[in-house]
């Protein structure tokens, strides 16, 4: 696959921080649910700093990393590909119908988690709860998608760090 040298200079630089993006979320997701997060978690909030301190890199690292996947990497990896990018819902049904995204639905879901955890939480623990929880459980669908793209860039023969 011949692609311009600033596309595949992007598209390692995006491998890059992709993969730091992931470890760094891994590590905060392992420590923040060590034990379930619940209500009466979200409710220490105002007093327990280290708590409150590994929800907002949680929610940071979340909103960050599927930003970055979502937004950059998954238009770049359509440009690679030969495709021409197209609005998110475009491509990410395109990487659903290539199976290198399991839902696009899914996807737009973890967005409006993410919303939730950043708005909502302020008011209400139990949405904050809620939608932490999800979103732990969902990681799979962020980090699984980044590898899919990634992966399938490799068996095209585009060198990615990884």
């Amino acid at each position: 696959m011949s692609l311009p040298p600033k596309l595949i200079a992007r598209l390692q630089f995006l491998a890059r921080v992709i993969d730091r993006e992931s470890t760094h979320l891994r590590q905060t997701d392992q420590r923040l649910f060590a034990s379930k997060f619940g209500v009466e978690d979200a409710k220490r909030l105002a007093d327990d700093a280290d708590l409150a301190e590994r929800v907002e890199a949680f929610v940071s690292r979340f909103g960050r990393l599927q930003d970055t996947v979502g937004d950059k990497l998954l238009p770049l990896w359509r440009q690679a590909v030969g495709e021409t990018p197209g609005a998110m819902i475009d491509n990410l049904d395109r990487a659903e119908r290539l199976r290198l995204l399991a839902s696009a639905d899914a996807w737009l879901t973890l967005r409006q988690l993410r919303n939730q955890m950043i708005h909502d939480y302020i008011e209400d623990p139990l949405i904050l709860a809620s939608a932490l929880q999800s979103a732990h459980e969902h990681l799979h669908i962020i980090t699984g998608t980044a590898s899919a793209l990634l992966e399938d860039l490799r068996r095209r023969g585009v060198e990615l760090p990884g």
